[in-house]
């Protein structure tokens, strides 16, 4: 017997509704398979790419532009440390967590104070019974509970056999003073059993910016606290740091879009369609970059992994153009790195050596691809470089890692379902997307630094000028001291180097940056340096030494793994001091007193050939003659 076409319709969107309310409940429950941290320079051939979990997503569209957005900093380094970090605060008071900025993961967490197996990490264990607005989750009908059935649990598990698992709970997040956004409540994963390598790692936990519930963009755009945007921005080779923007920012002019499907993979794809090289097309069909997942853009992977076709082609096209370069083996030996020596060890003379790579998207707009966008630095060899393109062994998805995007601003518009690129430089960017007047969060941030675990934020000791007044006295100079410790013994700290990371946490010039004083005992290295004005100036400005008086002060330098690790022992101001006459006029006397002996010199060697050349040609004296006698008579 047929049924009328109402009762059809009527049964299917229930069945719709029932389907729906299954696959919330998944989301909540975290019942995905498996996805994949960030990768590390020690393992650059391992394929990278997360599993695939449940594509349910719902999208929500907001209407206010206008809400604030948080600004916040990028630490470490994207080969070095193998990702990039930024600093969330958890809990009241706040305790500070340096977690993986990674667009591939949707729930954040930090190791718990109750972790039975966990490693030591950057910062203290998150301690809820510290903090007074702390919430577990109940467990509830739409999560996996423990074992108690009391509380929510989550589980990440990876593709290198690590994981992470633990309880999920409720708290106040704050972004730092830099941040427009007050703090807000949000769930996390407060992390009681971890193994691989995530008991290893340096950074503390990670934090989720993928699409699903327990993402922390899903959860402040849920509340209407930002728009439903954020962005990141990658330092380039050998610089590191970077800036992230939760919530909307207005994009460049010249800004490169491409069409992001939210319902094409679980993960921020993007649409290419094809690879130049040195202006060349690859001769590929434009289908080899949308099997299995399509391309996927992933903060929280290292290095970029082609399909073999395409893999192939690149690596030929790349090989081609750089004939004159001699070829290598990479630095390890495991592994089968195409790397190439002779480039010399100066980052913008690059272009010079190797080409230019073009990705076209399937609207017609290019994103250009300079060699720090897809090499990587030889650890070994001096002025040599390594393809850090891969194959994807026989999985078809492009998964494009952190390298490809290093000097690029990429927003990630979900409202529009769309993500920008914009080259520039993402170690300046930080500058120009601070805002003056930015108010400070109600909720006051205690930065925690290098500190033990377990004890209280502990500042290093300052000396200021008794008359010290913010806005009355003018500042020659900012020194502080710093204890650097090394894990070899054989390698020194290079500080030259570290001369240039401390000018660019503290957003000033390296000149401004000069070490005065040095000694060593064993691994121990201290240092002291001195800040002084710019070059254009007589004094620093009080803007620029609060500042970095605040970030020596709250311990925000992040030293990268490969300077070791550092300690602040003390630091000073000192007012701008008055110059005597001679002090002011130091450089024009000394002039005119070198002046004037140069002129003395010049007269002296002048007369003294002048005499020479007047006895060489001048008479001579008659010797052993003597005047005739006059002959006495006989």
């Amino acid at each position: 017997m047929a049924w009328p076409r109402s009762s059809i319709l009527y049964y299917s969107l229930i069945l719709l509704i029932i389907q729906g309310f299954v696959s919330s409940a998944l989301d909540f429950d975290n019942q995905r398979l498996p996805v994949i941290i960030p990768l590390h320079l020690s393992t650059p051939n391992v394929s990278s790419h997360r599993k695939v979990f449940s594509s349910d997503y719902n999208r929500r569209q907001l209407q206010n532009s206008d809400l604030p957005n948080a600004r916040m900093r990028l630490y470490d380094d994207l080969l070095s440390n193998g990702y990039y970090t930024t600093r969330l605060f958890i809990g009241t008071p706040p305790q500070e967590f340096a977690l993986i900025v990674d667009t591939g993961s949707t729930v954040t967490y930090v190791p718990c104070s109750t972790c039975e197996q966990c490693g030591k990490h950057q910062d203290p264990r998150f301690q809820p019974e510290a903090s007074s607005t702390y919430k577990p989750i109940k467990c509830n009908p739409s999560c996996n509970c423990d074992d108690e059935g009391k509380q929510c649990t989550y589980e990440r598990r990876y593709a290198e056999m690590s994981s992470s698992s633990g309880v999920l709970a409720e708290d106040v997040i704050s972004f730092g003073n830099e941040s427009e956004l007050t703090p807000k409540h949000a769930v996390f994963g407060c992390e009681n059993v971890e193994t691989g390598d995530l008991l290893s790692q340096r950074a503390d936990g990670i934090m989720g910016l993928g699409r699903g519930r327990l993402s922390v963009v899903d959860q402040l755009v849920e509340k209407d606290v930002i728009s439903d945007s954020f962005s990141l921005c990658y330092g380039g080779m050998d610089v590191g740091g970077g800036a992230m923007v939760l919530g909307r920012i207005s994009p460049p002019p010249d800004m490169v879009f491409t069409q992001s499907d939210p319902y094409r993979s679980p993960y921020y794809n993007i649409k290419l369609k094809e690879l130049l090289v040195a202006g060349k097309r690859l001769k590929l069909n434009p289908g080899v970059f949308d099997g299995k997942h399509g391309t996927v853009l992933d903060s929280g992977t290292t290095y970029a992994y082609l399909p073999e076709e395409a893999f192939l082609a690149f690596k030929h096209a790349i090989m081609k153009e750089v004939q004159f370069l001699k070829q290598i083996h990479g630095p390890d030996p495991n592994y089968n790195d195409i790397c190439f020596a002779g480039a010399g060890r100066d980052v913008s003379q690059l272009p010079k050596a190797f080409p230019e790579v073009n990705m076209v998207f399937s609207n017609g707009q290019r994103l250009s691809l300079s060699p720090e966008n897809y090499l990587f630095r030889h650890t070994k060899v001096s002025g040599a470089y390594c393809l850090g393109i891969f194959q994807n062994g026989n999985d078809q998805t492009t998964l494009l890692g952190g390298i490809i995007v290093r000097n690029t601003l990429v927003t990630y518009d979900r409202e529009s379902d769309k993500i920008g690129f914009w080259k520039t430089n993402c170690s300046e960017l930080w500058k120009r997307l601070k805002v003056s007047g930015v108010p400070v969060p109600a909720h006051v941030v205690s930065p925690s630094g290098n500190r033990s675990e377990g004890m209280p934020p502990a500042q290093a000791p300052s000396r200021l000028p008794s008359d010290f007044v913010p806005g009355e006295v003018r500042i020659g100079i900012i020194t502080f001291d710093m204890l650097i410790s090394v894990n070899n013994s054989y390698i020194k700290p290079n500080l030259s180097e570290i001369a240039d990371f401390i000018a660019l946490e503290l957003e000033v010039a390296n000149l401004q940056v000069r070490m005065l004083n040095f000694s060593s005992e064993g691994n121990n290295y201290r240092v002291r340096w001195g800040i002084f004005a710019a070059e254009s100036a007589d004094y620093i400005s009080n803007t620029t030494a609060m500042n970095i008086i605040l970030q020596l002060r709250d311990h925000r330098l992040q030293f990268p793994e490969k300077f070791g690790s550092y300690q602040l022992l003390e630091w000073k101001i000192e007012p701008q001091r008055k110059l005597t006459w001679w002090q002011k006029h130091f450089v024009v006397v000394a002039i005119g007193v070198l002046s004037a002996l140069l002129v003395c010199l010049s007269g002296i060697g002048i007369w003294m050939v002048w005499r020479h050349r007047q006895r060489a040609l001048g008479t001579y004296e008659r010797v052993g003659v003597v005047p005739e006698r006059e002959l006495q008579p006989l």
